[in-house]
């Protein structure tokens, strides 16, 4: 079972942004690969460290994990599927370098300084991240029990296949930037009351990268990436339900001169059912029978997420009687709890009659034996709902 992100940064989950960076930063450090050579523990710390702030850090991202855990991001994280787990030690040098900062003892490891674009081993950043995108995927009710798999097209930018995302004519049309050497960055000394002052700034002539581009790719003018399209496999976790929304890493749009892409974001909307109604993990289906079935008693078959089931009516069922199916309902996406289906009984009660029954009925309403005799041991209204939603 994956270790929870808090307990890993050591932390409380009321813990501020600043907080969460100082946290990370620290076991960063203590577990950090050069400092704890060939020691296979200290780097699955340092990577679980890696993966706790790549969540918590994200306002939308911590949101999801609050509510539902890991389970919030999909089967088989780092697979393929949601954003997560798998992570090299290049894609956390690259991902998380921006907290440690120049005066940092560990600044050399991750390249020092800033940036929104994705790190090269020389610790310059490489071109610009692309933006998140959102859609909107609606399931069935068994499709939210069971768990689905949907393809999608989904229209965005994407890398451009003509320079391989360099943005660039050819590689001869890429050059160093004359104005930070290579760098990404440019360093001032300051005169001051204090004494000297030094300042790191991000390169403005080539906006960190360390190049810049002589001669444009013709397909998409320099950005290193087009406008598209691009086919989509998503996993649905079993429990999921509206509202909730899953993230899959690197599946939005793609960054500008090869920078890193964009998440894809999927808000989950319900297809009402034509019999059913969820509330939470149950789901309810009103059942009507009429009075010589609630008389006599019957076996009758009700609509589930999944099917059919049939159920038995015994002699004398009043209306307003719940049944209960265990198992029935939706899974919980974070547990392994389940909800059960409750089936509301009603007697239907004819509003039309002609002659004959209208005097079968007087007849039957002059015996003591249909006069409403409730038991002490029945529920009250109240107390079935109450039941019912227990």
């Amino acid at each position: 079972m994956k270790k929870d992100f808090y307990e890993i940064l050591g932390i409380s989950k009321s813990a501020s942004q600043d907080e969460i960076k100082k946290a990370y930063r620290k076991v960063a450090m203590q577990h950090h690969p050069d400092r704890n050579p060939g020691d296979k523990a200290a780097e699955e710390k340092f990577k679980e460290a890696a993966e706790a702030y790549e969540i918590l850090s994200d306002a939308d991202k911590r949101a999801q994990y609050d509510r539902f855990g890991h389970q919030a991001f999909g089967q088989g994280r780092g697979g393929g599927g949601f954003n997560g787990g798998g992570m090299n030690m290049d894609d956390i040098f690259s991902q998380f370098g921006d907290i440690f900062g120049d005066d940092s003892p560990f600044s050399s490891f991750f390249g020092g300084g800033g940036g929104g674009g994705r790190r090269s081993s020389g610790g310059r950043a490489r071109g610009v991240r692309g933006s998140n995108l959102r859609i909107k995927i609606k399931l069935n009710y068994e499709e939210m029990a069971k768990g689905a798999s949907k393809t999608v097209k989904v229209k965005k930018y994407v890398g451009c296949t003509t320079c391989a995302g360099s943005g660039a004519k050819d590689k001869n049309s890429v050059q160093t930037c004359g104005t930070c050497g290579g760098s990404g960055q440019v360093r001032r000394v300051q005169n001051t009351f204090l004494g000297q002052m030094q300042t790191v700034t991000t390169c403005p002539t080539c906006n960190g990268e360390g190049t810049t581009i002589m001669n444009k790719c013709t397909a998409c003018k320099g950005d290193g990436r087009v406008y598209g399209e691009e086919t989509v496999s998503i996993d649905i976790p079993a429990g999921v339900q509206e509202g909730m929304q899953l993230s899959l890493n690197g599946k939005g749009n793609a960054g500008e001169r090869g920078g890193a892409a964009g998440d894809l974001i999927v808000l989950i909307e319900e297809e009402a059912h034509a019999q059913l109604h969820r509330d939470g993990l149950n789901v309810a289906f009103d059942l009507h029978i009429s009075f010589p079935e609630a008389v006599f008693g019957t076996q009758v078959e009700v609509p589930t997420i999944d099917g059919k089931a049939k159920i038995k009516i015994p002699p004398g069922t009043q209306s307003g009687k719940i049944f209960r199916l265990k198992g029935k309902g939706f899974p919980s996406v974070n547990s392994y709890e389940k909800g059960d289906q409750l089936i509301h009984v009603n007697v239907w009660t004819p509003q039309h009659v002609n002659s004959e029954e209208k005097a079968m009925l007087e007849k039957m309403q002059e015996s003591h034996n249909f006069e409403p005799k409730p038991e002490k041991g029945d529920k009250s209204f109240f107390d079935k709902v109450r039941e019912m939603f227990s």
